[in-house]
């Protein structure tokens, strides 16, 4: 007999005691075989590494005991989501055409004349009625009102914005975090 069929040999009539000791630390028969499973596996791809003449049940009650450790820790590491809800709540819109929206807008404001900008920042930004933004700037409603309309003329036009659709999330984004909320 060649000392591949010799391994081969010792591998399957260990499998009785490499399915005692799997048992014994797994508690589900299941998991047990895949472990035995997987150590015969590991063995195979390293019989180079097996001394013949050495105690190969220790050997493989060792690979098995790793690997069952290798696996406790990997376990230990991942979180149990079969229906995607955590993965669900932890989605968020990417920012990165937001954060570069914003940096367009902040150019754009530096642009308009300082009334208006003042004026659009009281109305839009600080969420001040027109009346409130009018006794800030110590000018009439209509002038704030005007200004605010003039401002917002303005922003369009250096934002190049057709289209109230055309700044803020796509429609594809907008679609994947409605589905999500």
């Amino acid at each position: 007999m060649t000392a591949h069929a010799d391994f081969k040999a010792d591998l399957l009539g260990a499998i009785p005691n490499l399915r005692a000791f799997a048992l014994s630390l797994t508690g589900a028969g299941d998991r047990a075989d895949d472990l035995v499973q997987e150590t015969l596996v590991k063995a195979w791809h390293k019989q180079a590494s097996f001394q013949p003449g050495t105690n190969i049940k220790a050997w493989l009650f060792t690979i098995l005991r790793n690997e069952f450790y290798s696996q406790m820790r990997k376990k230990g590491r991942e979180v149990s989501d079969a229906e995607g809800t955590l993965t669900e709540a932890m989605a968020v819109h990417p920012d990165q055409m937001g954060k570069l929206d914003l940096a367009d807008m902040q150019r754009a404001l530096q642009m308009l004349p300082d009334d208006q900008r003042e004026a659009i920042i009281l109305i839009g930004a600080s969420g001040m009625s027109y009346e409130e933004a009018a006794e800030v700037c110590g000018c009439a409603t209509g002038t704030v009102k005007s200004r605010v309309s003039r401002a917002r003329a303005r922003l369009a036009a250096i934002l190049d914005i057709d289209d109230a659709s055309e700044y803020g999330p796509d429609a594809v984004a907008t679609h994947v975090m409605a589905k999500t909320a």
